[in-house]
């Protein structure tokens, strides 16, 4: 079932000072190491119902990408997905990992394919949920606004809440409790929130996940590619040909499950994930 009671509080206590900025971080739970890198436009608050089943098998490490969440980025540094990915490798460094299982989310799946096939990032499983990872992935409402970057970023800040509001909403196939749509919205809120959402969402760029995909045949670890059922930003059928262009991947997808597939179905989706790291290698 969908976890939609009370919204699980949710703050990030460390900080940790990397190349581009500082990130916040978290670390949960004890055992074998799962990192978990969230989306756009979204933050680690994404995995909050999640951890506490992750975190029961493995010790769970969390982080906002920069410019996201809590996380801060430096003066002329770009949020790219090239960008995250090496901070990414900074904070693997970082917390002394050696091969840890990835999980991506979203551009976090770019991301994290990224880090491990291009910046060296070792891994023991790699997770792939509702990825943006095969070009080209933009939604319509990002191409829209990467074209009119400057309308966006000067619009009046109650027009721009009310379209990200709606924004978020698209996101989940359950409705969104209010208190879990604001937690989403916080980070983005009052001009500076509304600038640092539009620099994201000009840095994203299938450019910066073009060489992952063009080495995707060369992945050697077991690799989950997860998808929401009812994901409205990225069909169900990009999972399909991101599973199939990686050797031996598995395919799963889970019911009831929009986008923020950890917003609807946290259970489900850390269960999937407890049972594939658990899973002996053939």
């Amino acid at each position: 079932m969908s976890t939609h009671a009370q919204p699980t509080p949710w703050k990030l206590h460390q900080r940790v000072p990397v190349a581009a900025g500082e990130a916040a971080t978290g670390v949960f739970g004890e055992g074998p190491p799962v990192v978990l890198v969230h989306g756009t436009p979204a933050s680690s608050y994404l995995w909050r119902n999640a951890v506490p089943t992750l975190a029961r098998h493995h010790t769970v490490y969390v982080w906002d990408l920069l410019g996201f969440g809590a996380s801060r980025i430096a003066p002329g540094a770009t949020p790219s997905i090239a960008q995250q990915a090496s901070t990414l490798a900074e904070l693997v460094d970082h917390w002394g990992l050696t091969a840890p299982a990835l999980v991506g989310h979203d551009i976090g799946g770019g991301i994290v394919m990224r880090a491990h096939l291009l910046d060296g990032v070792p891994a023991s499983h790699l997770a792939l949920l509702d990825a943006a990872v095969l070009g080209p992935w933009n939604t319509p409402f990002t191409e829209h606004q990467q074209r009119y970057a400057e309308a966006y970023r000067t619009m009046p800040a109650h027009i721009f809440d009310d379209i990200v509001t709606a924004r978020f909403h698209t996101a989940a196939h359950h409705p969104m409790p209010e208190a879990a749509a604001a937690a989403y919205r916080a980070p983005w809120a009052g001009p500076e929130g509304q600038r640092r959402w539009i620099d994201q969402v000009c840095a994203v760029s299938f450019e910066d996940t073009r060489e992952a995909v063009d080495r995707l045949g060369d992945v050697t670890v077991p690799t989950l590619v997860l998808w929401g059922a009812e994901d409205q930003w990225l069909p169900t059928t990009t999972g399909d040909q991101l599973a199939a262009a990686i050797p031996g991947a598995e395919r799963a997808t889970i019911p009831g499950a929009g986008h923020f597939i950890a917003e609807d179905q946290p259970e489900e989706t850390a269960k999937a994930l407890v049972e594939f790291f658990g899973r002996e290698r053939d």
